[in-house]
């Protein structure tokens, strides 16, 4: 097994997550098993409780884990499958090491930090890394580790001094540290600034860390001098140090990475067993990034939620919209709409504000509502519904956006006008949306509906049913604690609204869709969450599809997009896309 800690210095949020993802496409287009670890040094057991303005969303996996959002970045670039215990925590280590501590394993000696929390840390690492992540079942040869936080912070220091005494229970040739770090550009100056990176890097050695590449994160590429002076104050080589500037797309840092030697380095210094041979899936990630450079054509997507003052907090949804953009060759345009704005105490408070948000949710292709919490915006969001319920404008609800579709509903159509949910008016005579049994409200964290369920479709008609393939079911992930009442199920379907997917018994209403309607879709599991580059989520695709209006054409070509639609300007490109790579067949959902 080999193991790569990717650190960082200077600030946080740097982008370790993309580097840590894209070292693992590199080399995972060479043929190499990978897996990844992400250490988040906060005392939380995991991220469910975090609001999305802590760290952005908070990302689930299969096994119902709510964890960092950067295990999203690994399932994404790598095309893995990751379980909880692949987001490592400081709250999961003491927690493990007390209650070993409580059941007598440590026969009454003193527990401390060295050596205790830091030999749990090891242990941990090295018994995830050898778990599989791939459909195979292969265990993975290289295991990609990222140290949440900043080099010097209080928190961090444990898993530091962790992995100092690990490169030496691995031994050298299967271990090392990948550095990231900012090189400031101010404009007083207008030259690199590398003294914040020499500082980081003498922190790190300080604490018995050396790296062996240092990833220079900055707004353009660095000159040769400037590389060098790092070279020499960070006891490193030249070529050791890899400029990673800002680039028009994600899919562009692998490519980067890759052009700077970072393989042929990693291939020798750790010994790996690498065919230096024509790398396919680096052809696909290059065709991608091309592709979206090259896109002139336009969609605009309204997103209507709670957490628009940071862009975090809906990552896998503007991934989503993003790689169903990129199928469709059209390029996204995301408006974010706070919820709140679209509500009339904001016209009386804020007219300006109001008309504004207005303006943007009706200039826009399409309307997306996507999961969330809390009373805050809902009314905005159920009045964005109406608007696109009534002007026929596609629109796609997840979790919370399905659960508001049906309060609307039920409040315009059905004429119930105090529909609602529980969660928002415990009191109402319509309780359209409810709690689960299941639901503990005395304890907050993992008491949700989490993880990977069935979802059973109820209509060979459905829209949504032919975008994945004209399956008899499929399988995504939720992570909600409400639920549309199911015994009110048939007031719905006489006016219309469709309940075209349900769970396995019956009781849970997991998808909605609205007759005569150009797209109207409700769905209670998140798709965004096993959205990828190269296979986007049905339900967002359905979403891009109808508001660049090729859905029809789409569906009567028995789900196939023409090479028309496919490509763009294939002329001006030598090598066009290999065609497995964008038939959106979805045979294996």
């Amino acid at each position: 097994m080999k193991y790569i800690l990717v650190t960082g210095g200077v600030i946080s949020g740097i982008g370790k997550g993309i580097i840590a993802s894209s070292v693992g496409t590199i080399l995972k287009s060479c043929g190499l098993h990978v897996t990844a670890i992400k250490i988040d040094p906060y005392i939380n057991i995991d991220a469910g409780t975090f609001s999305p303005y802590e760290h952005g969303e908070v990302f689930v996996l299969d096994d119902g884990g709510e964890v960092d959002l950067d295990l999203g970045n690994y399932e994404r670039f790598l095309d893995i499958c990751l379980i909880k215990d692949n987001n490592l925590t400081t709250g999961k280590i003491y927690q493990s090491v007390i209650n070993k501590e409580r059941r007598g394993d440590y026969l009454g000696k003193t527990v401390q930090v060295v050596p205790h929390i830091t030999d749990a840390i090891q242990d941990w690492v090295m018994k995830q890394a050898k778990i599989s992540v791939d459909d195979d079942g292969v265990e993975p040869q290289v295991c990609v580790i990222e140290l949440g936080g900043t080099v010097g912070d209080i928190e961090s220091m444990p898993f530091i001094e962790a992995f100092r005494q690990f490169q030496f229970k691995v031994k050298r040739e299967n271990f090392c540290n990948i550095h990231v770090s900012l090189i400031p550009q101010p404009n007083t100056t207008g030259e690199h600034k590398t003294k914040p990176t020499q500082n980081s890097v003498r922190e790190l050695r300080g604490l018995g860390l050396s790296p062996d590449l240092i990833m220079c994160r900055c707004s353009a590429a660095l000159d040769a001098s400037v590389k060098e002076k790092i070279s020499m104050f960070c006891h490193v080589e030249p070529t050791q140090v890899i400029c990673v500037q800002d680039v028009s797309s994600v899919y562009k840092v692998p490519l980067l990475l890759e052009a700077q030697g970072v393989v042929d380095y990693l291939c020798q210094r750790l010994n790996l067993p690498v065919e230096m041979r024509a790398r396919k899936m680096l052809t696909k990630w290059k065709e991608m990034a091309d592709r979206s450079d090259r896109l002139l054509e336009q969609v605009s997507i309204a997103l209507v939620g709670k957490y628009t003052k940071l862009s975090d907090s809906y990552t896998s949804v503007i991934k989503a919209l993003e790689h169903s953009a990129l199928a469709i060759n059209h390029k996204l345009e995301v408006k974010y709409i706070d919820s709140a704005d679209l509500e009339s105490t904001t016209l009386q408070d804020e007219p300006v504000k109001y008309h504004e948000a207005w303006q943007k949710l009706c200039s826009s292709h399409g309307v997306l509502v996507p999961g969330g919490f809390g009373v805050r915006g809902t009314e905005g969001k159920i009045m964005a519904i109406s608007w696109a319920r009534k002007q026929n404008k596609p629109f796609l609800g997840v979790c919370l956006g399905m659960q508001l579709a049906v309060c609307e509903f039920a409040r315009n159509v059905l004429e119930w006008k105090d529909a609602n949910s529980t969660e928002f008016n415990p009191e109402t005579e319509h309780p359209v949306v409810i709690d689960m049994p299941e639901h503990n409200p005395g304890q907050m964290g993992g008491t949700m509906r989490l993880g990977k369920r069935r979802t059973i479709f109820k209509s060979s008609s459905s829209v949504l049913r032919k975008l994945y393939g004209d399956v008899e079911y499929v399988e995504e992930r939720h992570r909600h604690r409400f639920e549309v009442n199911p015994e009110l199920k048939h007031h719905f379907e006489r006016k219309g609204l469709q309940f075209v997917g349900q769970d396995i018994e019956g009781e849970r209403m997991e998808i909605i869709e609205l007759k005569d309607h150009c797209y109207f879709v409700g769905v209670q599991y998140h798709p965004e969450f096993t959205s990828r580059p190269i296979k986007p989520s049905p339900p967002y695709f359905g979403l891009l599809l109808a508001a660049a209006g090729k859905l029809q054409s789409y569906l009567a070509k028995g789900c196939r997009l023409s090479p028309r639609d496919t490509y763009s300007d294939r002329s001006s490109s030598s090598s066009s896309p290999d065609m497995d790579v964008f038939e959106l067949k979805y045979s294996s959902l």
